[in-house]
């Protein structure tokens, strides 16, 4: 993917596009790759970057939903393992099974959550990750070490997926664009156009030039997450709010706070969600929070109460208690769930997804899931093509590998993540050498890696590359802030860009970069903001 040639694509196409996706995170993305595969014509725009938002601050794990399974919602479950399993066939470079045990430390809690866990198995069906069972106490002890042995009776095992957001996210859109598709990063949508009172296309800014310009296509499908309802003003300014944000936040440990291979679940905290100890990466990621009813924006800020949530509760059910020291990154991201009368906390509402249309033909696609994103790009696709009377065609998503799809045991070591791009990352080190060397002692990833992200994968500032193209703003705030200089020269010789760009570009990764760290793991040694070589 190379964005100037996509850009004069968009820029220059006269004809319209069968269907324009406003947003690039799950839905948009999943959406681009249903509508190309199916041979319609498509463009893609996104204002920042891909999965820049709440697609890429999840807590990384594609699930039927367990939850879901205790409130009734048999249907939905079941829909979310298929697809959970269709993904891990489609991407298996970025999918992999995890065992979770919940520990048990009631007389009943045991055999309530074996009941449970036995009927997802039975859901899951052909679709399965592995069969749950009961553990003892030595057992449990030996799977989660850490975890609380003080009346600790047991626990139960069971099997999820785990996955990399950005990375995938990335997938999708090299998939849809070598389906055909044109796809932008930092284009935003400033406006609706309409014919004949229908909603007909867009009009668009390239936000590194500023050049604003028109985009016609048959429908449009509003996939902005919790911006959708911005959009549907545009289109009616007295359409009524179809979102509610929740923000959910997420603590990065070190590994050693849960040294076993296997994921801690704690099925119910004083929120009445659950609580996640996952090892991603060689760390741990401890979460989540669900605060309801906060301020829509593009960076949303993790809150005192939330992170206090989090570490009390890792200290109740882990025998080295984590304090804000302790923390490596902390990540926040906004939920945009559909508003339904009489629930009354964003926790009860359902992850699945919903569809609107407009009386002027604007189609809003909000709510879901990444697990789901599959699904929800089909439906939406079958309701566009309704829309703008396009002609009808099957979908082919169920078992179409994505971009890079390939067993990951035979790549080199520490691509795995890049698929089958890998094998040509790792001959660029080969051919040239000094990019073979990690861009920073504080961090493994090669200049290689950024090089190849900078030509292929439309980075395009510091940020994209240490927080989505690679996972170091999440994994380590503090060393990914020592690496920026070193990877911002380098994308500076790619892009053609100057000193003060660079410049620019470690200011702006310096402010990102603070922001998750926490007041005390931030008083303790961190550098001044880094400068340019």
């Amino acid at each position: 993917m190379i964005r100037d040639l996509a850009l004069a694509r968009l820029q220059a196409d006269s004809d319209e596009f069968d269907l324009l996706v406003v947003g690039g995170g799950a839905s948009g993305l999943g959406a681009a790759v249903e509508a190309a595969t199916r041979g319609h014509r498509v463009a893609l725009i996104e204002r920042g970057d891909f999965a820049h938002g709440t697609s890429s601050r999840s807590t990384k794990l594609v699930h039927g939903g367990v939850r879901y399974l205790a409130q009734g919602d048999i249907g939905l479950v079941r829909s979310a393992l298929r697809e959970r399993g269709r993904l891990r066939r489609n991407a298996p470079h970025l999918v992999h099974a995890l065992e979770f045990v919940i520990p048990n430390y009631a007389w009943w809690s045991g055999p309530w959550y074996a009941a449970g866990l036995t009927a997802y198995d039975l859901l899951a069906g052909g679709h399965s990750f592995g069969r749950s069972r009961r553990l003892g106490r030595s057992e449990t002890l030996s799977c989660v070490p850490n975890v609380e042995p003080h009346g600790l009776r047991g626990g139960v095992s069971y099997f999820d997926g785990q996955f990399d957001d950005a990375r995938l996210a990335l997938s999708l859109a090299a998939t849809a664009h070598a389906a055909g598709a044109v796809v932008v990063n930092y284009c935003a949508c400033v406006g609706l156009r309409k014919e004949s009172g229908r909603v007909r296309g867009v009009e668009a800014r390239d936000l590194e030039s500023g050049r604003e310009f028109t985009v016609r296509a048959k429908t449009v499908l509003n996939a902005t997450g919790v911006f959708v309802d911005e959009l549907r003003r545009w289109d009616d300014t007295d359409a009524k709010p179809l979102v509610a944000a929740s923000q959910g936040v997420h603590l990065v440990l070190p590994r050693s706070f849960l040294p076993g291979a296997a994921a801690l679940m704690i099925p119910r905290t004083a929120d009445g969600r659950v609580l996640f100890a996952i090892p991603w990466h060689d760390r741990l990621v401890v979460g989540t929070t669900d605060t309801p009813n906060v301020p829509i924006s593009d960076d949303p800020t993790p809150l005192d109460e939330e992170i206090e949530f989090i570490l009390s509760h890792a200290r109740q059910y882990l025998v080295r208690d984590p304090s804000e020291s302790d923390v490596l990154s902390v990540f926040a991201g906004l939920r945009p769930l559909v508003q339904r009368a009489g629930a009354e906390s964003t926790a009860a509402l359902s992850r699945d997804h919903t569809l609107a249309v407009s009386p002027d033909g604007l189609v809003t696609l909000t709510g879901g899931k990444w697990t789901t994103y599959r699904k929800m790009g089909e439906d939406a696709v079958n309701l566009c093509e309704r829309t703008a009377g396009l002609m009808p065609r099957p979908s082919v998503t169920a078992d179409f590998p994505l971009h890079g799809a390939c067993d990951p045991t035979h790549l080199p070591a520490g691509l795995a993540g890049y698929g089958r791009d890998a094998l040509v990352i790792a001959a660029l080190r080969t051919s040239a050498p000094a990019l073979a060397a990690p861009v920073h002692a504080a961090l493994p990833i090669t200049g290689a890696e950024v090089v190849w992200q900078v030509r292929q994968e439309m980075a395009r500032t510091v940020e994209d590359v240490l927080a989505r193209r690679s996972r170091w703003l999440l994994l380590d705030a503090r060393a990914s802030l020592a690496a920026a200089p070193a990877v911002a020269r380098l994308m500076a010789a790619e892009l053609g860009r100057d000193s003060r760009w660079i410049e620019g570009q470690v200011r702006d990764y310096s402010v990102k970069a603070r922001a998750a760290l926490l007041r005390d793991s931030a008083s303790m040694s961190l550098p001044a903001t880094p400068l340019v070589a």
